[in-house]
């Protein structure tokens, strides 16, 4: 879905022949991962954050075409809104300072996009719901010009049968209405942590990423509020499914947006077979290149939003590498509550991945996917049911058993000690305070009732790099 596609409209012998080269890429891949061809050597940090443009009211402002012909950066790319964009890091092997080489090019990269937009009398900011968004802002003259959003729109809408998207969520306050487009997409912004394992770890990673999906949206959440209405924790969560909710009404396991149906088993690969049976094709583009380029597999993994999500690439030799997409992190508050929320994955992450009893075989498939949706409403204070039964909050999990396992997990990959030191400090302040970007937001508004004052002191507190726990009310 990064890349731009050609053709104006879509034949029904585009998707015959699409289809036929995904079966063949399918079934490539896994043959290919039988015989060990997939690289089975290291572990590779990187990340996608997106952003918003606004204006000197704190409205997004459409101009993203403009601003990133200024920026003239191959780091910093367009997103489906005009007022969206993506902001992406130099992938670094996950040992010695990679930690602090990811935020040192982040921060850099921001500063320059920060430059870039005031001169145009805008503004850069990371939050995963602007609060001051409208409805009226979510409509197709928003619409990043390129051909593959069209396209997205116009295929999504024909799965439907034309049929309006409808959003309904019920949390704090209640929202419901109803779009004619995939605009409400747009309203969701992400920070998306990669992480390419050895081939042979990539099922056990991908089960552990799931796993650990509930702690980790609880300790990030960062969107409150949607369209002025208080409603989940992280209301990305509702609002993406059902922003893009193609699926027949009697299948929602074939959501396309979805935390999954089910656990991996010994083969990762396993995921392409199901994206073949259980998806229908939503961009058949033809791509030219050999089979093993995997080119429409790619395309066609890249239409479907799993929160946890298992990508194809190519290391520096060639070789096809696997590696899991964390979704589940909304962007901001700040560059260091970012890096610091990926470096808690990666920790806990590879603990988990590495026990001698998998931990998917100590908490049930369904367990973990509840979890996730309870910590996606209700935050740190979420209920949560951990391994073997156990109970607790999801403040109280991550302070007794996920930090202390995020620490011994760095220190195994041979992270610096003063970068652990520095990004677990930030976790163990966040939760000691209780205060997440969602709670921030929440306390905020709570004692002003400003929309707009609320994104001011929020932007005013991210250019200053500081990490939530300290930022005042």
């Amino acid at each position: 879905m990064g890349k731009e596609i050609g053709g104006d409209a879509f034949t029904a012998d585009d998707f015959v022949r699409f289809g036929r080269r995904l079966g063949v890429e399918t079934r490539h891949a896994r043959a290919a991962y039988a015989r060990g061809d997939f690289a089975n050597t290291g572990t590779v940090a990187g990340f996608e954050l997106e952003a918003w443009l606004v204006d000197d009211n704190f409205f997004p402002v459409p101009r993203n075409m403009a601003f990133l012909a200024r920026m003239n950066n191959p780091l910093v790319v367009p997103e489906l809104s005009r007022f969206n964009v993506e902001l992406n890091g130099t992938p670094q092997r996950l040992f010695g300072t990679a930690l602090s080489r990811l935020e040192g090019e982040l921060t850099a990269t921001w500063q320059q996009c920060l430059r870039v937009a005031r001169d145009d009398a805008a503004a850069l900011i990371a939050i995963g719901i602007l609060p001051t968004l409208r409805e009226s802002d979510l409509s197709p003259a928003s619409m990043s010009p390129y051909r593959r959003y069209a396209m997205l729109n116009e295929q999504i809408l024909t799965l439907r049968g034309g049929r309006p998207l409808t959003l309904d969520i019920v949390g704090i306050d209640s929202l419901s209405t109803t779009h004619t487009d995939v605009m409400l997409e747009a309203a969701t912004t992400s920070f998306q942590v990669h992480l390419q394992t050895p081939a042979s770890a990539a099922a056990r990673t991908y089960n552990a990423s799931m796993i650990l999906a509930a702690p980790l949206v609880a300790l990030a959440a960062n969107s409150p509020f949607l369209f002025e209405r208080a409603l989940w924790h992280e209301t990305r969560v509702p609002l993406f499914e059902q922003a893009v909710d193609c699926c027949d009404p009697g299948h929602p396991e074939h959501l396309r947006v979805t935390f999954g149906s089910g656990y991996l088993g010994t083969d990762p690969t396993a995921c392409f077979a199901e994206n073949l049976s259980s998806y229908a094709v939503l961009l058949p583009f033809e791509v030219p290149g050999p089979v093993g380029s995997y080119a429409h597999l790619r395309l066609h993994n890249g239409t479907i939003w799993r929160w946890n999500r298992l990508l194809i690439g190519f290391d520096d030799s060639g070789a096809p590498h696997l590696r899991v997409e964390q979704r589940v992190m909304p962007a901001g508050p700040s560059i260091i509550d970012m890096i610091a929320n990926a470096a808690f994955y990666y920790g806990v992450v590879h603990m988990l991945a590495s026990q001698t009893v998998a931990p998917e075989a100590r908490i049930p498939f369904a367990v973990a996917r509840d979890n996730f949706y309870r910590a996606a409403r209700y935050g740190l204070q979420a209920p949560l049911v951990w391994f073997d039964g156990q109970r607790a909050t999801a403040a109280e999990l991550l302070a007794r058993e996920l930090l202390p396992m995020a620490r011994v997990g760095l220190a195994q990959l041979d992270l610096a000690a003063s970068d652990v030191e520095r990004y677990l400090g930030v976790i163990a302040a966040r939760l000691q305070s209780g205060q997440n970007g969602a709670n921030w937001q929440l306390a905020h508004y709570a004692k002003y009732h400003d929309f707009f004052r609320l994104t001011a002191d929020y932007l005013a507190h991210q250019r200053r790099l500081m990490p939530v726990h300290e930022w005042p009310i």
